[in-house]
C-alpha cells in the first residue's frame, strides 16, 4: 500500500496508468462488457463500482485537454433507455478533480467496441449498471 494512492488502485492498474501516454485511452468497463474479446490488456477490478474507481484514478490521471471530449460512454441502442443516474454518479466523482471537464460524449455501441480494440487497456469492474462503460483519454501531466 502507498500513501496518497487509493487502495482501490491495484499495482497492475497503477502501472498501466503510469505507462499510458498522451492520447491513450483506458476503458473502465462494466461487468457485462466483453473486454477480453476486444483487447488483450485486460485488468480485473471485480467488486469495484466505476464511480469509486473514477474518484481513485482521477487525482493521478490528467484528462486530455486537446480534444472536445476526453470522456466517452456507450450510447443506448434503439429501444433501450439510459439511466441518467449512472452518468450523474460518474460526473460527481469526475468533478471532484475536474470540475470544468467537457460533457461526456455518447458513442454508438459498435464504435465503442472499435475504440476498445485500440485502447491501452480495459479494466473489468463489478459495475452492474447498464451502459456503465466509460473511456478516459489521457492528457499531458502538468509539471508543478
Amino acid at each position: 500500500m502507498l500513501k496518497g494512492i487509493s487502495p482501490l488502485i491495484s499495482p497492475d492498474l497503477l502501472s498501466v496508468l503510469a505507462r499510458m501516454g498522451h492520447g491513450d485511452e483506458i476503458i473502465l468497463a462494466d461487468a457485462h462488457f466483453p473486454g477480453e474479446t476486444f483487447n488483450k490488456n485486460v485488468l480485473r477490478a471485480d467488486g469495484l463500482k466505476i464511480a469509486d474507481l473514477l474518484a481513485a484514478i482521477l487525482p493521478l490521471f490528467e484528462l486530455d485537454a486537446y480534444v472536445p471530449h476526453p470522456l466517452a460512454m456507450m450510447a443506448a441502442v434503439p429501444g433501450d433507455n439510459l439511466d441518467p443516474l449512472v452518468e450523474q454518479g460518474y460526473l460527481k466523482s469526475i468533478h471532484q478533480t475536474n470540475p470544468t471537464v467537457a460533457s461526456i460524449e455518447r458513442v454508438e455501441r459498435f464504435s465503442f467496441y472499435e475504440r476498445a480494440k485500440n485502447a491501452f487497456a480495459v479494466v473489468m469492474t463489478g459495475e452492474t449498471a447498464k451502459y456503465g462503460n466509460i473511456i478516459l483519454k489521457k492528457g499531458v501531466t502538468p509539471i508543478p
